[in-house]
């Protein structure tokens, strides 16, 4: 039977990156769904999709994360479409109105944490968020409650007795804990609404196994390094593009040094793709998998220790209790049950 899968964002960057890489190694046994926010964008990602692989099965959904009424549509439309659901890609993100901080940058060019300036944006970048029109803060709704909606509008083809099937988070290095207040989960006081979200996301993961892995449904995390997308671009969007391009031969020498700059796109995706090819009851729902790339060019993933979700002493990991109430019935206009989630995952014990 063919796996069914799900890819939020997937009409450029990482998203596409990792349909055209499940697609090379899979073309007849996979259907795959790009939900995608600009269909124009989703038609042309498609059509290289099928140019490169022509007897692929790729449909189209539109979704915009931002949205709860476009959500719960693109959700009724799935049910619709498939009897099941194997992969639930939650990749779409953005980080609007970035702004950079010069002057850190340039002191940080000469500090010893130059390659993790450069690797997570810790210290030199912030942002503008905005509201969206169902009064939600617009980072915290697209990256982070617009894929909880979702997934709980699918837990009825998600959750299925008999088989198991899989949640990926692509999450950042830019996630820290210090952008995080559960007080605040919509960051509407700060100014790190992207590193906030996807802190958040980390920790939902561990709540999502906490309540989903008995029912068959597992939920992991990635990092895909610093990589060269739209959205990097978008950080300094008056320089021009000849001066990226000078700035490429740096990136790539930093690389002999941290593993963490894969850079392109194809490379990024690497632990998203590799996560398909493993049993997600065999994965560490503590860890969160970093897509890495050597100095010579060569692809693999692993949790690093120091990286495992949410921070964590390096202790031995405890079973997680449940936490059931998380589940109470989604208030399409309250993100207070998500709330609740995150605060219960902060209480869980972690390596």
């Amino acid at each position: 039977m063919n796996k069914v899968i799900l890819v939020t964002g997937a009409n450029s960057g990482i998203g596409l990156a990792l349909c055209e890489r499940l697609l090379s190694v899979d073309t007849e046994g996979l259907q795959l769904c790009l939900a995608c926010r600009n269909m124009r964008r989703a038609e042309a990602a498609r059509s290289a999709l099928l140019t490169s692989h022509p007897k692929a099965q790729v449909a189209l959904l539109q979704m915009d994360t931002s949205s709860i009424s476009s959500v719960i549509s693109a959700a009724q439309e799935v049910k619709k479409r498939y009897d099941r659901l194997d992969y639930l890609y939650l990749n779409a993100g953005i980080m609007p109105n970035p702004q950079f901080d010069v002057n850190a940058f340039f002191k940080g060019l000469f500090s010893r944490n130059v390659i993790t300036m450069f690797a997570t944006g810790e210290g030199i970048l912030t942002q503008q968020d905005g509201v969206t029109p169902d009064g939600l803060q617009e980072v915290f709704m697209t990256n982070l409650f617009g894929h909880f909606l979702l997934l709980r509008e699918l837990e009825s083809m998600l959750c299925r007795a008999g088989r198991t099937s899989q949640l990926v988070w692509t999450s950042s290095s830019n996630a820290h804990r210090s952008a995080f207040s559960l007080e605040d989960i919509q960051h509407k006081k700060g100014t790190q609404p992207y590193s906030s979200s996807k802190y958040a996301s980390d920790l939902l993961s561990l709540a999502l196994n906490t309540h989903y892995n008995k029912q068959g449904l597992y939920s992991s995390v990635i990092c895909p390094g610093f990589v060269m997308t739209n959205l990097t671009y978008n950080i300094l969007p008056s320089f021009p593009a000849f001066l990226w391009t000078l700035f490429t031969p740096i990136f790539w020498l930093i690389r002999m040094f941290t593993n963490t700059f894969t850079l392109t796109p194809y490379n990024g995706a690497e632990a998203l793709f590799w996560l398909f090819k493993q049993k997600p009851e065999s994965l560490d729902p503590y860890a969160k998998y970093h897509s890495l790339t050597s100095g010579l060019g060569n692809n693999y993933t692993q949790p690093p220790l120091s990286k495992y979700l949410s921070g964590g002493s390096g202790a031995e990991t405890q079973q997680p209790s449940p936490c059931s109430a998380v589940w109470s019935p989604v208030s399409h206009s309250s993100s207070a049950p998500l709330s609740f989630g995150l605060q219960k995952a902060q209480t869980i014990p972690q390596k």
